[in-house]
């Protein structure tokens, strides 16, 4: 098969973690794969081998146009058998492309429970008929947009996140090595991860991290990620406000979360919304517990593996980590041991790029 992934931008999220992972699994099975991306080239992006594309798509009218037309340009040239586009902008630049392809065979999908407002939700409606099949990261999302009639029931399906088990495997010598270059002695290391933006919603997690402290005072927070210069500076202040200056450590853009993992002694999670978070996933093929807010797919992902509390809930959050804080350190081995193993059996990125490819081959021959 040719196959066109379409992306937003390639910046450092999750979603766009997922594609790399999946075209760099097709690319391996023979099939010619190109990335086909929106934005120009940011300075932090993941990095792949494949071929990629950018249409340098700016927020003004006559660049959409160009781009368009360079993007068109591009697939008459590359012939894809299939299109697989990805969030919001992403499908609706896709499914505007096959409107002056007829031939065009496009896949959609929907990477959170919340993808922007009712403007948007008309537009994925209006556009619906223009992508064979869309599918949603958890039940949650789909659920979600099915409700909203943004997706059509009978052509909605759920493809759940995938996890690079050889990539994320944990290692004793690499958690010491990563502790004593962090100067961590006996602290317990809660890491969270995700960008600084609203639907991670950090100031509850750090109202959560300041009842930790009253209790155990010997606990970190490390929080890998970045964001807007004016969320970013307005959550770093808020832990300041909060006295926990030292206790939280901002580490930014990392490209090294299995160590970070390693280190850590426990995953949290404190968003507002999410599909299907990738960090979570991750944080459990590690064997890290994970301490989750019950939003979008998270309940799907973690099961019986995880620790649940509701959102925008920072005394029940805290509870629940002081709770994980308190079990013997076997017992949480126990418990992290059973987190890799249902991400193994259920979210094996492997397994999921085989799920990929039956549906590419539908699309294909229907």
């Amino acid at each position: 098969m040719r196959i066109v992934y379409v992306l937003t931008s390639l910046g450092m999220g999750g979603a766009e973690r997922q594609v790399v992972a999946l075209a760099k699994r097709m690319a391996a099975r023979g099939h010619a794969v190109c990335i086909l991306v929106l934005r120009a080239q940011v300075a932090e992006q993941w990095a792949t081998d494949l071929t990629i594309f950018h249409l340098g798509m700016r927020r003004n009218p006559a660049s959409f146009v160009t781009a368009m037309a360079r993007g068109r340009r591009f697939l008459v040239e590359f012939r894809p058998d299939l299109v697989h586009s990805h969030s919001f902008h992403g499908n609706l630049a896709a499914r505007l492309l096959k409107a002056g392809m007829p031939a065009l065979r496009v896949v959609s999908t929907v990477h959170n429970v919340y993808e922007g407002g009712w403007g948007r939700m008309l537009a994925y409606r209006l556009t619906d008929r223009l992508a064979r099949i869309t599918t949603a990261v958890s039940h949650a999302a789909a659920d979600r947009f099915v409700e909203l009639k943004a997706v059509s029931q009978e052509k909605c399906a759920v493809v759940p996140n995938g996890i690079d088990l050889g990539e994320f495997h944990p290692s004793t010598e690499r958690r010491e090595q990563t502790r004593a270059a962090m100067d961590v002695e006996g602290e317990f290391i809660w890491l969270a991860a995700g960008r600084i933006a609203p639907a991670k919603d950090y100031p509850n997690l750090l109202r959560a991290f300041q009842r930790i402290l009253a209790s155990r005072s010997s606990a970190q927070l490390w929080v890998a990620g970045e964001g807007e210069t004016e969320e970013s500076s307005r959550v770093r202040s808020l832990a300041s406000e909060l006295g926990m200056d030292q206790a939280v450590r901002w580490l930014g853009l990392r490209r090294d979360m299995p160590a970070l993992l390693d280190a850590a002694d426990g995953f949290v999670l404190g968003s507002a919304w999410e599909g299907m978070p990738l960090a979570v996933g991750e944080a459990m093929a590690m064997e890290n517990p994970v301490v989750c807010t019950d939003v979008g797919g998270v309940r799907e992902l973690a099961g019986e593996a995880g620790t649940l509390a509701p959102p925008k809930n920072p005394e029940a959050l805290a509870e629940a980590m002081l709770d994980l804080m308190r079990w013997p350190p076997e017992d949480r081995l126990t418990l992290g041991r059973a987190a890799r193993a249902r991400i193994l059996r259920d979210f094996n990125m492997d397994a999921r790029a085989d799920d990929w490819e039956t549906i590419y081959l539908k699309c294909i021959r229907d």
